[in-house]
């Protein structure tokens, strides 16, 4: 069993950072992948980013590039996430998850869920 707990969330203005954290614990060493994932209201889960156990791949979806960075501390077990140019459409819950698989393409491939951190970005 892997537990992970976020952590960061918040408030901020358009254009602004948040950093978001999710701390592993448990068998984390089964654990190659990591990534994140957000949820709006009304929308369904989308994946946002994924990083792997070297910290050599990186995957983001296109509406983050270039604004998002996630990063690993593997002596601390935790993964992070940081939101730099912050939109209102950022505004969501978002969730850490973690994947026995090198490559997990969708959601349903990842095996063990974080219960998520409130992001609010006002315009």
């Amino acid at each position: 069993q892997v537990q992970l707990v976020e952590s960061g969330g918040g408030l901020v203005q358009a254009g602004g950072s948040l950093r978001l954290s999710c701390a592993a614990s448990g068998r984390t060493f089964s654990m190659n992948t990591m990534g994140w994932f957000r949820q709006a209201p009304g929308k369904e889960r989308e994946f946002v980013a994924a990083i792997n156990w070297t910290g050599g791949m990186k995957n983001y979806v296109d509406s983050v590039k270039g604004r998002f960075t996630i990063s690993r501390d593997n002596a601390k077990d935790t993964v992070y996430l940081q939101m730099n140019s912050l939109k209102p459409e950022d505004t969501a819950v978002y969730y850490c998850a973690a994947a026995v698989a090198w490559d997990p393409r969708t959601q349903y491939d990842y095996d063990y869920w974080g219960q998520g951190t409130q992001v609010t970005v006002s315009s």
